[in-house]
Formats: C-alpha cells, sequence, structure tokens
C-alpha cells in the first residue's frame, strides 16, 4: 500500500507531515486528495461552519502545518452516514447523510483567513450506500432517529374553521407542514389550498373520498389517489410525492399500488386524536412526552389541535429538534440546527 492512501485513512499528524515532504509541493498534496477519496466525494452539499468551541488556529507558521492540523482534526469530525433500513415495528426508516471535513475548501479558506481566531472549516454530507427508494413498497411511519428533526402532518378532510388560525401559528412561528388533502374537500375549496400553498406548506394526497383503502380493489384504489393526484397537479401545480391513506387504514395492496403511482405511503409516530376532542393542555403534554427524533405527528384543523399548536412546536423545540415537512424529514438530508432565541 502507498504512502498516500495511509495518509488518507490514518489521518495522523506524522504521516500527513511525513506525506507533505513527499510531494513536490502543497499543491500537489491538496490536488491529489480528491483523486484519493473515492465515492464519498461524489455526494457533495457544502457549508461553513464556525466552530467558536475550537481552540486551533489559522496562525500556523506555514501551509504545511497548517495542512497537516486540518487532516487530523478532519479524521475527528466525520460521522458515517447510516443507511436506510426495515424495522419490524416502523417498517421503512430512511437514512441519514454522513458529514466529513472537505480539507481542500477548508484549506483553502483558512489561508485566506489566515490570522483569524479558528480554522473555518468547510463541511460536505455523504450520502448513504442503502436509501430509502430502496427498500421498495414500504409503508413509512417516521424519520431516522439520528435525524434531530420532527414534522407536523395535518389531514384536512372537513371543515375549514381553524386552518386560519392553525396558519398563523405556523406563520408566526416560523414552521412549515405538510397538508394532505382529501380530493372531495379540496375540489371545494381550491382557494384556501392555495393561501395554505401561499404560505410554504407542502400539500399532499389524502384520497379523494376518505374511505378505507383496505376495502378496495385495485381498480378502485388507483381512482381514490389519482383524482386528487390530478387536482393537486392541475389547480395547484403540485408534483407530489407522498400518499397519506384516510384513517390510516391499508394493506399491502394500497402500499404497492401507491409505490407504482411513484407516491410513498405515509403513516405518522405520534397521534393527537384530535378528532375525540382532548383538551389542547393534553395533547401538548402527550407531545411533550413521546416526540423523538424523526417522529410524524399527525392532527386535524380542530379546536383541539388549534389551540395546542403553539405549545406543540414550543415542546418539540425545547428538546433541539427542527420542524420540517415530511419530505424533508424522509430524506436523508442532515437536519439543520435549532434556532434558539
Amino acid at each position: 500500500m502507498s504512502w498516500n492512501k495511509w495518509i488518507f485513512v490514518g489521518g495522523t499528524l506524522s504521516l500527513v507531515t511525513w506525506g507533505l515532504l513527499q510531494s513536490s509541493s502543497l499543491d500537489t498534496f491538496v490536488n491529489s486528495l480528491d483523486k484519493r477519496s473515492g465515492t464519498a466525494y461524489e455526494y457533495v452539499q457544502p457549508w461553513v461552519v464556525s466552530d467558536p468551541e475550537s481552540k486551533m488556529t489559522a496562525t500556523s507558521p506555514n501551509d504545511e502545518q497548517l495542512l497537516a492540523t486540518i487532516m487530523e482534526e478532519a479524521e475527528k469530525r466525520k460521522e458515517a452516514p447510516v443507511d436506510a433500513r426495515l424495522d419490524r415495528v416502523w417498517k421503512a426508516i430512511p437514512g441519514y447523510n454522513g458529514i466529513e471535513v472537505d480539507v481542500e475548501k477548508t484549506l483553502s479558506l483558512a489561508k485566506q483567513q489566515r490570522g483569524e481566531k479558528e480554522i473555518p472549516f468547510v463541511y460536505k454530507e455523504v450520502a448513504p450506500s442503502v436509501r430509502l427508494e430502496d427498500l421498495g413498497a414500504q409503508p413509512i411511519y417516521k424519520g431516522n432517529p439520528k435525524k434531530p428533526m420532527a414534522a407536523l402532518m395535518i389531514n384536512v378532510a372537513w371543515g375549514n374553521e381553524f386552518i386560519g388560525p392553525m396558519l398563523d401559528v405556523l406563520e408566526r412561528e416560523k414552521v412549515r407542514a405538510t397538508f394532505f388533502f382529501d380530493g372531495s374537500w379540496l375540489n371545494k375549496n381550491i382557494e384556501t389550498a392555495q393561501v395554505i400553498q401561499q404560505k410554504g406548506h407542502e400539500l399532499s394526497n389524502h384520497a379523494y373520498s376518505h374511505k378505507n383503502m383496505s376495502t378496495l380493489g385495485r381498480e378502485e384504489m388507483v381512482k381514490e389517489i389519482d383524482r386528487t393526484q390530478q387536482l393537486l397537479k392541475e389547480k395547484l401545480g403540485v408534483d407530489n410525492t407522498l400518499f397519506a391513506p384516510p384513517s390510516g387504514d391499508f394493506n399491502d395492496l394500497t402500499v404497492k399500488v401507491a409505490h407504482e403511482m411513484n407516491l410513498k405511503t405515509i403513516l405518522w409516530t405520534v397521534d393527537t386524536v384530535d378528532w375525540m376532542k382532548p383538551t389542547s393542555e393534553s395533547i401538548v403534554r402527550k407531545i411533550a412526552a413521546r416526540v423523538e427524533p424523526g417522529s410524524m405527528i399527525l392532527m386535524h384543523p380542530t379546536a383541539s389541535s388549534s389551540g395546542a399548536l403553539a405549545g406543540m412546536i414550543a415542546e418539540i423545540k425545547r428538546k433541539n429538534l427542527s420542524l420540517g415537512t415530511v419530505s424533508e424529514l424522509i430524506s436523508s438530508d442532515r437536519a439543520p440546527k435549532v434556532e434558539t432565541e
């Protein structure tokens, strides 16, 4: 095995320094990094992170020592990706991207900012080997438990009274939710759906007439899903990829039909059961006790959930979880940091 492979794998100060001495120049050494990096470098989504806890500085006597310091620190900061998998209880669990230091970009930026307090590490995401799409036709109840994010899913099949107040709370808290529309409701309330869309929320499919999908044959399943899919496309311009079966009722054929229509079957992790008219306070307590990384929280536009919504969001953020749409949650992309006031 050549010295350069030992350097990339080991990342130790002594080996890196020795490798540098064997290179004709720093630029030659840096330019060779991508050639040794493997497939991980094919999945690049960089961003700059200023790390206030870092004790390292960009005031090294020379560029070779600076690179050696970055390489050594890069090994400590690397997080491996998590593959998507099938769980006995939760079925399809999405994967989660890993993260590693982009050595070349970090070095370039550190040289530009020489003398600053910290080295400005540049990171990139590394995709898992097994993706959610590789698992085939499977229901999804939650996101990856390593992803510090939750999602609010609001199923709309009746009533408009509480949609406005809930939208106000979501806007004030800067949270985007996923609204699953019953097609028969959507057909009569396009303008309301447009308002929801304009506020940046995700719009998705809840079948057309709220039938129990497990009782239907293939042809009727396709019709129920497709009618709402067409409304989303023709009236709202939405290329939807999600399907939430009414009442959470489905069977294997339902999931297979949805998969054939390029839709992921979405269930939930935590149910507010707001249709039973619990107090808003009890819903907030339930969320505080049960929400965790990857949770999808089901609700409807009811008095109970409308009154609980601000408290639910506060409890979720208190657990240092960000809030995103269902599509964002089940993607392998890393979650953003939670903004705290």
